[in-house]
């Protein structure tokens, strides 16, 4: 069996993982905005009804922030997602690709066998390899992913507050941010933290996004190997008798079967590593609130004043509040979010350097 992952030109790479970036991130942004306010810690206090507390799932939690925050709220922080996300997604895909066919090649003159495309590894080292790879790729990128989701979570989770100017206020009273918009929360977050602060949060970052990119990656290769064969197979069948058609490579796989492989490897992903997200997030969340109480007791981000000692100390607070489900809470949201993200970003990234190969 092939393992069909052809190396190609690097800049095929960089342009299709840049155009599946985007597109991806202009449909997919709404549902990381309500995963990360179901994920934040229950705030009290006189705040709006569309309080984090008050949301019953993702979509209550789209449906009360429009209401009540706007359009505009549901896009928090995508200013920071397409200027730096962009180029986090490119050296992503791009260096899980390059990570994937080094390794690969290591691995088969490790094992004395001649490197070729016809040659293929034994499960165990397939699965070393793109596990290693995914979070290898993860470790590169968070260099620009930890300012870039510190920012983004932060414009999505501060609490809107209702302005009272005088007596006579309608009910579409003014709402007050702490960030105006991505540039500002960057400005705020380094001045009041510094430019080390904004990478406090690597570690937890890593520790959240690390083990989701090695078993997205894993899962997605088996079902792309497990298409490919079943392609391979029909073919075969449909050409009985005759020379065999060739190498199946993963732009040759159909839409359908590229859409079911990335759905299915998010989906699965996401959920089994949604605790570690949970964690990451309030942690991020945290630090912005302990940075702006030197200056405010007001601070909107948090209503109460937990203090996380780390991931480990965060799950386990999360466990004693609610239990199995208090650390899964948000998971359902975090599926809906990075299953079609995947689903967007790998199809065109597969469907895009496939287009700009033939097309340069």
């Amino acid at each position: 069996m092939s393992n069909g992952n052809e190396s190609s030109p690097m800049l095929y790479d960089v342009l299709g993982s840049a155009t599946a970036g985007i597109i991806s991130r202009v449909f997919t942004h709404p549902l990381d905005t309500a995963k990360a306010r179901l994920q934040a810690p229950t705030v009290s206090g006189p705040q709006s009804s569309s309080s984090v507390g008050s949301f019953r799932g993702p979509l209550d939690a789209i449906v009360k922030t429009y209401r009540y925050e706007g359009f505009r709220a549901l896009y928090g922080g995508f200013g920071a997602v397409i200027v730096g996300g962009t180029p986090g997604t490119v050296l992503y895909l791009a260096g899980y690709a390059y990570f994937r066919d080094s390794m690969t090649s290591f691995v088969k003159r490790w094992s004395g066998e001649k490197y070729d495309n016809s040659s293929v590894l034994s499960n165990g080292q397939e699965f070393v390899v793109h596990f290693s790879s995914g979070m290898l790729a993860e470790t590169v990128t968070c260099i620009i992913y930890v300012p870039v989701d510190v920012v983004k979570e932060r414009m999505q989770v501060q609490q809107a507050m209702k302005s009272s100017t005088s007596a006579n206020v309608n009910q579409s009273a003014a709402i007050n941010y702490q960030y105006k918009n991505s540039w500002d929360a960057l400005q705020k977050i380094v001045k009041s933290e510094g430019l080390r602060g904004i990478y406090k949060g690597y570690g937890a970052t890593l520790a959240s996004f690390g083990p989701f990119s090695a078993l997205y990656f894993v899962f997605y290769e088996k079902c792309k190997a497990i298409s490919r064969d079943f392609i391979q197979q029909q073919n075969q069948n449909a050409n009985e008798g005759k020379e065999n058609t060739g190498v199946i490579t993963d732009g040759d796989l159909p839409l359908l079967h590229l859409v079911a492989c990335s759905s299915g490897a998010g989906a699965l992903a996401s959920f089994l590593t949604s605790p570690l997200d949970m964690a990451k997030l309030r942690l991020q969340v945290q630090r912005g609130k302990s940075a702006s109480s030197l200056k405010s007791s007001g601070d909107p981000i948090l209503g109460r004043g937990v203090q996380y000692r780390g991931m480990v100390d965060c799950l386990r607070a999360a466990y004693a509040e609610g239990g199995v489900q208090g650390l899964f809470r948000g998971a359902g949201a975090r599926v809906l979010h990075f299953a079609p993200a995947t689903t967007i970003t790998m199809t065109c990234y597969e469907k895009c350097k496939s287009f700009y190969a033939d097309a340069l």
